[in-house]
């Protein structure tokens, strides 16, 4: 992803910062998604409040973090921060849940197994939706405030979406349902590479005089 910013690259040090500040907020998101499964269960209303809380949480990370930075200054920056935030999240989350399996006495091949798929699957999915709302930002970047807040929202919509589709196919764990949504993650992938290449075309809007 920073390859696709290598022109005008973000300093390493606010995108370790980024990172760090994904990996902040999991504790938080963790004690929300407690709340969430003790009033809903399992149901369809807990999977939205975990995508919610999620995708509010990565972009909160990203924006005290960096969004608010003056190196935040073209288009393809708040993806390339949304993504940051999205990957030190999903590297927190990752860990507690293998280490979750080791103490479980989990043999170490299937936790390997796990963890594979868990990168295939749950890390490129935070990668996608937090891209999404990044890609959101990015396409309003010479906006006003107010279509910028608008763009925001409908970006947290859709990751939100997003995210909580994954999680309702991914627990019906038949084969072919688990090869479909991985399948659907990783075309969100190449769709994220193809716009990447659509907003690096972006420029700010000139008034021009006769």
């Amino acid at each position: 992803w920073l390859y696709e910013d290598r022109k005008r690259p973000e300093p390493r040090g606010l995108i370790l910062r980024t990172f760090i500040g994904g990996m902040i907020v999991v504790p938080v998101v963790i004690q929300l998604e407690t709340l969430g499964f003790s009033y809903f269960s399992f149901g369809v209303a807990s999977f939205i409040i975990v995508s919610v809380v999620e995708e509010v949480f990565k972009y909160l990370a990203a924006h005290v973090t960096a969004l608010k930075s003056v190196e935040n200054n073209e288009p393809l920056d708040p993806v390339i921060y949304m993504i940051t935030a999205a990957l030190g999240f999903a590297a927190v989350e990752n860990t507690l849940f293998l280490m979750k399996e080791l103490q479980s006495g989990s043999e170490i091949a299937s936790v390997l197994i796990t963890g594979n798929l868990r990168f295939m699957g749950a890390t490129l999915l935070h990668v996608v939706s937090s891209a999404t709302v990044g890609l959101f930002m990015s396409l309003v970047f010479y906006k006003s405030a107010t279509v910028k807040k608008v763009f925001l929202g409908a970006g947290l919509i859709l990751a939100i979406i997003l995210h909580t589709v994954f999680n309702l196919l991914i627990i019906r764990s038949d084969d072919i349902n688990i090869f479909t949504t991985f399948t659907l993650v990783w075309i969100g992938v190449v769709i994220l590479l193809l716009m990447f290449e659509k907003i690096k075309t972006i420029r700010p809007f000139k008034r021009f005089s006769k």
